[in-house]
């Protein structure tokens, strides 16, 4: 009797930690109210906004994005934001690449707001790296570009070149090219100089950038004489809507959207343009 008791109880101890253990193997797969799944799915690291327009703008140069660095496609890296504070002057002339979008393009305003450059702040770093360190690296990869009569220098590189023919085609096919053939005359594109006044590059020393139509543009220091980068200025503009939004549409930013204006400045500047339309 005792032996039957004993192998019964025995029975029931084997059974009860076999449900307890497929229990415990079901629960395993059922995350449980209070505590997080851990899954395999990767997590994309948070990218700036300014970081993710530069992907999508330069893929040729430009293929990723970790630990505060663009990873560009030597396999080097570029610091993206260098954290320091900088003063209105220090974005244009000290800029990192997150300087580049410290102020606003916009599109719709009928003047620029005051201090807002968007465009005038240019890593130098990088943009050596994509068009050429030198008057001589950047001259090399230079091509002749049909512009209205004239031949103009530019680069290919970024598909500027390209993107010039296009504002080129554009126009020519515009139903109002008679009112706009007037200011197509280009009065520069490649020129390897420092801005004026500043130790900076100019726009112009990397081949993607043309001034036209110099005779009905105009300037905020001849508008404003004598004044300085931070001062209260007037605006001024004579270049027609239509030009403007043409070159806008395949890449191009206006001078003329620039606080400190310059509006027969047209720059191949496709991350400004897309940073300014997109949301992230």
């Amino acid at each position: 009797m005792n032996r039957i008791v004993t192998l019964s109880l025995l029975m029931f101890c084997l059974l009860s930690v076999q449900c307890s253990a497929e229990k415990g193997q079901n629960d395993s797969n059922k995350p449980l109210e209070n505590d997080t799944l851990v899954t395999e799915t990767t997590i994309e690291p948070q990218i700036p906004a300014g970081a993710k327009t530069l992907l999508k703008a330069y893929p040729d140069f430009i293929k990723g994005y970790e630990e505060d660095s663009l990873l560009l496609a030597d396999g080097t890296r570029m610091v993206y934001d260098d954290g320091r504070e900088k003063s209105f002057e220090q974005k244009l002339d000290d800029a990192d690449p997150e300087d580049m979008f410290a102020f606003v393009y916009d599109q719709s305003a009928e003047e620029p707001d005051y201090l807002q450059d968007a465009g005038r702040s240019r890593c130098e770093a990088l943009f050596k790296m994509m068009y050429g360190n030198s008057e001589g690296a950047v001259r090399q990869k230079l091509i002749s570009v049909e512009w209205f009569g004239e031949r103009v220098l530019f680069t290919p590189v970024n598909g500027a070149a390209d993107s010039l023919r296009a504002v080129a085609a554009d126009i020519a096919s515009h139903p109002d090219f008679a009112k706009l053939r007037p200011y197509l005359k280009s009065s520069g594109s490649f020129y390897w100089r420092k801005v004026r006044g500043a130790n900076r590059q100019s726009a112009h020393s990397y081949g993607m950038t043309i001034d036209v139509g110099v005779a009905l543009s105009d300037y905020w220091l001849w508008k404003n004489p004598g004044k300085k980068e931070t001062d209260k200025i007037v605006y001024a503009n004579r270049m027609p809507k239509t030009l403007v939004e043409i070159f806008e549409r395949h890449g191009f930013i206006w001078g003329g959207r620039w606080y400190h204006y310059d509006t027969m400045h047209f720059e191949f500047r496709p991350e400004i343009l897309l940073y300014s339309t997109s949301a992230f």
